[in-house]
C-alpha cells in the first residue's frame, strides 16, 4: 500500500457532477466530514449506487433494532474477516463509544472469542464469524441469535455483515490508508 499516489484520487466537490454533489451532501448531513472519506470517495463514482449504499449503512448504524455495541462488534468482526484495516480503524473507536470494552476488541483482534459471560456478544461473534468463514451458520448459532433478537434481529445481523463486506472490499480495493498508521490498534478506554 505504499504508493506515491492513491488508487482513486480524492474527489473535489468543485469538480463533482450534480449527482455526486447531491449524494456527498447527503453523506455529510447524516455523518459529518466532507462526504468523501472512507468508502464514499470510490462509491461516488457511481452516485446512484453510492446513495443506496450510504442509506443502508446509515440504517445499520443509526436505525437498526440491534443494540449499537453489537452492530459495531459485528462490523469489527467483518473488518477482521476481510483484513480491512481502515474499517477497523474507523469502527473500533465507535464500538467503544457504543459500550464495547477495549478488552472485547483486543480479544477480537487477537483471534480470541469474547468473554463467555456476555451472551449477546458471544452470539454475535459466533454468528458473524461463522457467516464470514463458512458462508452459513450452524443451527445452534442461528438459534442463539434468534433467541436473543428474534428473526428481525437475525436479518439485521446478516445485513450488517453483508453491507460491511461491501465496505471492506471497497476500502481494500481503493487501499484507503490509515491516518494514524495503526491499522489494528485498540483505543484506550
Amino acid at each position: 500500500m505504499n504508493r506515491s499516489a492513491p488508487r482513486f484520487a480524492r474527489l473535489d466537490p468543485a469538480s463533482m457532477t450534480e449527482a455526486q454533489r447531491r449524494v456527498a451532501e447527503a453523506i455529510v448531513a447524516k455523518r459529518g466530514g466532507d462526504g468523501t472519506r472512507g468508502p464514499f470517495n470510490l462509491w461516488l463514482r457511481a452516485p446512484d449506487l453510492a446513495e443506496r449504499l450510504q442509506q443502508l449503512g446509515a440504517y445499520i448504524r443509526y436505525g437498526s433494532g440491534l443494540p449499537q455495541r453489537l452492530v459495531e462488534y459485528a462490523i469489527c468482526v467483518t473488518a477482521i474477516a476481510w483484513n480491512a484495516p481502515y474499517e477497523w480503524y474507523a469502527h473500533a473507536p465507535l464500538g467503544v463509544k457504543a459500550g464495547l470494552r477495549p478488552e472485547d476488541l483486543r480479544r477480537l483482534r487477537d483471534g480470541e472469542g469474547p468473554d463467555p459471560a456476555d451472551a449477546a456478544l458471544s452470539a454475535v461473534h459466533a454468528f458473524a464469524t461463522e457467516l464470514h468463514r463458512d458462508k452459513r451458520v450452524s443451527d445452534p448459532t442461528l438459534e442463539a441469535v434468534r433467541g436473543l433478537f428474534g428473526e428481525g434481529g437475525v436479518m439485521e445481523l446478516i445485513a450488517t455483515c453483508g453491507h460491511y463486506v461491501t465496505v471492506s472490499m471497497t476500502l481494500n480495493v481503493a487501499e484507503v490508508p490509515i491516518p494514524d498508521g495503526e491499522p489494528f490498534a485498540i483505543p484506550a478506554g
